[in-house]
């Protein structure tokens, strides 16, 4: 039997109280992320109202809009399971709030970096010419940002993790909830990667209507049907991919290294060499918008890559780690 699946210990602490309040905050923020949709619609309409700059346009914003969607659906959806001490409840959010607090902590460091950038010229939404806020204000609205930025990525996916993560809530789960689940059938640490291959298997044909089909491809961006091949086919390799690293198939393995290695090295290669910005003139991002990017000096520099690289090799190397389980 799966050590998942392995009955809870005679004696433990009752953790149901603290599974039903985590869910209740679960079922919260699902409804925040829902809300966040129409308003990041509204708020692109509104700010070309006031300040005269060009909205993005809708298209551009359909990937952002689809995981604001999925990421509500996904936490009400656990925050429900956890009310009822679910063993796949518990699985799933100690999956997402280790990828959460990992990719936050690392934001948290980009946006040290970034935000003093970002405040020294034109804010975004502002119209090119206007005259940059005093220090005083640009030192308040970089702390007020990281400090939002530390509660976001940091400080409630750890509170997640150290609750979730512990025998009691793990045994509490195994009583309440005694019959296997589908998550018991797969060690967590790869069943966070067939989630991510099916992850990246969904956002393939939002690239494709949102942005053209634009693909990097090792210094050039590739549009058209090459793209649009390239795009397909990588959906189709994830989506096999993430159902093979679930049933323990090495070539499922196989696919999530290559394929985010080639996904990783492709981007960063294009925008060592070529830059980032053209990549959002040929996505038709209003002059006024490009304008205001051009201004941030860290989307022009080798900055961006070199974050890029140093976030992503951890990760290729947790895949890496990940080997052990998977039979031949």
């Amino acid at each position: 039997m799966n050590a998942n699946v392995a009955a809870p210990p005679a004696v433990f602490k009752d953790r149901s109280t603290g599974l039903m309040v985590f869910g209740i905050l679960l079922i919260i923020l699902g409804a925040y992320l829902a809300l966040m949709t129409p308003f990041m619609f509204f708020g692109q309409f509104m700010a070309g109202r006031v300040s005269g700059v060009e909205p993005m346009s809708p298209r551009l914003m359909l990937p952002a809009a689809g995981m604001y969607l999925c990421m509500a659906a996904l936490f009400i959806t656990l925050g429900i399971g956890s009310l009822r001490c679910r063993r796949w409840s518990r699985a799933l959010v100690l999956i997402i709030s280790w990828m959460w607090l990992i990719g936050g902590s690392a934001g948290l460091v980009g946006m040290c970096f970034m935000l003093p950038q970002m405040f020294s010229g034109a804010m975004p939404g502002v119209p090119p010419g206007t005259p940059p806020l005093p220090p005083v204000f640009r030192i308040i609205m970089i702390v007020f940002a990281l400090g939002v930025g530390l509660v976001a990525y940091v400080i409630i996916p750890g509170v997640l993790v150290f609750f979730y993560r512990q025998p009691d809530v793990k045994a509490t789960c195994a009583l309440r909830d005694p019959q296997p689940r589908w998550t018991d059938a797969c060690p967590l640490p790869v069943l966070a990667i067939s989630l991510m291959l099916g992850c990246g298997a969904l956002m393939m044909p939002l690239m494709v209507l949102a942005y053209h089909s634009l693909v990097p491809c090792f210094g050039r961006y590739l549009t058209g049907a090459p793209a649009l091949l390239l795009l397909l086919v990588t959906a189709l390799a994830y989506a096999w991919g993430a159902r093979a690293c679930y049933k323990l198939n090495r070539a499922g393995w196989w696919i999530a290294l290559v394929g985010f290695t080639l996904w990783l090295s492709s981007a960063v290669v294009t925008f060592a060499r070529i830059g980032i910005l053209p990549m959002y003139e040929a996505m038709e991002m209003p002059k006024q918008q490009l304008e205001m990017m051009r201004q941030m000096k860290f989307l022009d520099g080798p900055w961006l890559w070199i974050a890029m690289l140093l976030a992503w090799v951890p990760f290729i190397g947790y895949i890496i780690y990940t080997k052990k389980y998977f039979k031949r």
